[in-house]
């Protein structure tokens, strides 16, 4: 069994100095995911979906922005230490409608995506108390905590796919209804200029496709025990001036510029046959063997690609013999 490692310093390594106690958030579990949302109702401001429901429109998608996400973590049942996380995207979704008269119009709206994943997230719940220091005075009591898993959500931009819109007569991927929205949270109403979305479902609607990609993680407070190395000192002085040390001379900075030669000579476009035929031994265009065969081998042939002198005799063509 391995000798247990106690916080202090560390004797016979060199490279590290000392073993240190420090309080961090352990990723206990995660996962990634890869969503093509399909056909999601986009609740859009009253006056926009009046548009829709009096012409007969076409849309092309432009973007959509994550506006939030809210999460819920919940013990699964019969399952030690694993957790369900429940998360709902909201997006706030941009495309362009055209009735073949006059300018297209810019319709934004709402989108609303729920997903749920397993993770493990251990077991154990201790109860935190923590203060705030108040010099010369009480201090502050922090409200009570506990280490129970959070969950963390990464994502990057999503992208908009798809953009239709789908008439009451008109049948759509999303067979139910189960999912329509039926409150939409004031924070979010606050990102469509305070407008109200309509929430019909029995009128025309737009429904787009949306891609996501995202990284799920369920996280717990914990201390660990880490090797340091030494403290970390800055080496660089503070300067106030942003574009670096005023003394310093333009010149020496410029002369330190590598010269631009793709500027001059733009680079070939990399090619695998160059035009001569795969199937010959080792000739390849650019080598010493394409284009510089000996004064014999291109006689009566004015050939300027690669071969031997069999293969260019009484050929005219600017490749390269059979």
């Amino acid at each position: 069994m391995a000798e247990k490692m106690c916080p202090g310093p560390l004797s016979g390594a060199a490279s590290f100095r000392e073993a240190v106690c420090v309080h961090t958030k352990k990723v206990y579990d995660q996962c990634r995911s890869r969503d093509c949302m399909r056909d999601l109702r986009v609740y859009l401001p009253t006056e926009d979906q009046c548009f829709i429901e009096g012409n007969a429109v076409t849309v092309k998608p432009r973007c959509a922005e994550l506006l939030s996400a809210v999460m819920d973590v919940e013990p699964v049942a019969f399952r030690r230490g694993f957790y369900s996380v429940d998360i709902r995207f909201f997006y706030k979704v941009s495309v362009e409608a055209c009735t073949g008269i006059g300018c297209p119009r810019i319709l934004e709206g709402l989108a609303v995506y729920d997903k749920r994943c397993m993770l493990f997230g251990s077991e154990g719940g201790a109860h935190i108390f923590s203060s705030q220091f108040v010099a010369d005075g009480d201090d502050v009591q922090l409200a009570r905590n506990t280490n129970l898993p959070t969950a963390v959500l990464e994502t990057v931009e999503p992208i908009l796919l798809e953009a239709r819109v789908v008439y009451p007569t008109q049948p759509c991927a999303c067979a139910c209804t189960c999912g329509e929205l039926r409150e939409v949270p004031r924070a979010i109403c606050g990102c469509f200029a305070g407008r109200d979305l309509s929430l019909d479902s029995a009128s025309n609607q737009l429904r787009v496709t949306i891609g996501q990609f995202s990284i799920i993680k369920l996280e717990r407070d914990i201390q660990l025990l880490m090797p340091a190395f030494d403290i970390c000192m800055p080496e660089k002085d503070c300067c106030e001036n942003i574009g670096g040390d005023r003394s310093e001379d333009p010149c020496d900075v410029f002369s330190r510029f590598d010269f631009p030669v793709d500027e001059f000579f733009p680079p070939r476009r990399e090619s695998s046959g160059c035009g001569c035929n795969t199937s010959r031994s080792t000739s390849t265009c650019g080598t010493s063997s394409c284009g510089s065969s000996s004064a014999s081998s291109n006689t009566r042939s004015g050939s300027c690609g690669c071969g031997s002198a069999a293969s260019n005799t009484n050929r005219s063509g600017c490749g390269c013999g059979n």
